[in-house]
């Protein structure tokens, strides 16, 4: 991805237990590893309680706030469709949004509090923003494991980074080679599978 200024904004939500927050970790390693600066902030709602999770990550030559102002993230990453409507107007006139078409209820749902949207991808749209939306879930259990949709949800993102998305992979699958070999190879093709997903899904 190529952007107007020097710092790539990313702003990873979810519900708890997708993996948001490793995969904001994951971004933040590699981010550093390949000689930026890298922050995040993480922010938890009853995520124990599949409650919503929301992570900014910014990286650069220098960043000296890890958060990222509203209208001013390049790119969305959305585990769940309604995170994705609820934070969409963060991203810049020229964003991308990354969206896996799946429903999950939070508790302030299922409590009566509030109604889930009927059409979350429809209404981003509205908006005019690029979104590449597609069954992340369904490709983790696809793979053996609905863990595997961070990593899914990596690969989507890979090409809009400024390093090539073979180096995101690798940091993915070293965290799991040593001790995990059999889970190092699933994550790899989950990642590979996010990417032909987000391509298949690119607006026309």
């Amino acid at each position: 991805m190529t952007t107007s200024h020097q710092v790539l904004n990313i702003l990873v939500v979810g519900v708890g237990g997708q993996g948001v927050m490793t995969a904001s970790e994951v971004l933040c390693e590699t981010a550093i590893l390949q000689g930026f600066d890298a922050k995040k902030t993480e922010m938890a709602g009853m995520s124990q309680r599949g409650g919503v999770v929301s992570s900014h990550v910014r990286f650069g030559p220098k960043i000296f706030s890890p958060e990222i102002a509203c209208g001013e993230a390049d790119i969305l990453v959305a585990f769940e469709t309604a995170e994705a409507m609820r934070w969409c107007h963060y991203l810049r006139p020229n964003g991308v949004a990354m969206v896996n078409r799946l429903h999950l209820e939070p508790p302030v749902v299922s409590l009566g509090l509030f109604p889930y949207p009927t059409h979350p991808v429809e209404e981003i749209r509205k908006h005019g923003i690029r979104i590449h939306d597609f069954d992340g879930s369904a490709i983790a259990l696809e793979l053996g494991d609905k863990r595997l949709v961070n990593t899914v949800m990596m690969g989507a993102i890979s090409e809009n980074l400024p390093f090539a998305p073979e180096v995101l992979k690798e940091r993915i699958v070293e965290r799991f080679r040593v001790r995990k070999p059999a889970l190092a190879e699933l994550n790899a093709q989950a990642f590979e599978r996010g990417r032909e997903a987000a391509r298949e899904a690119a607006p026309a």
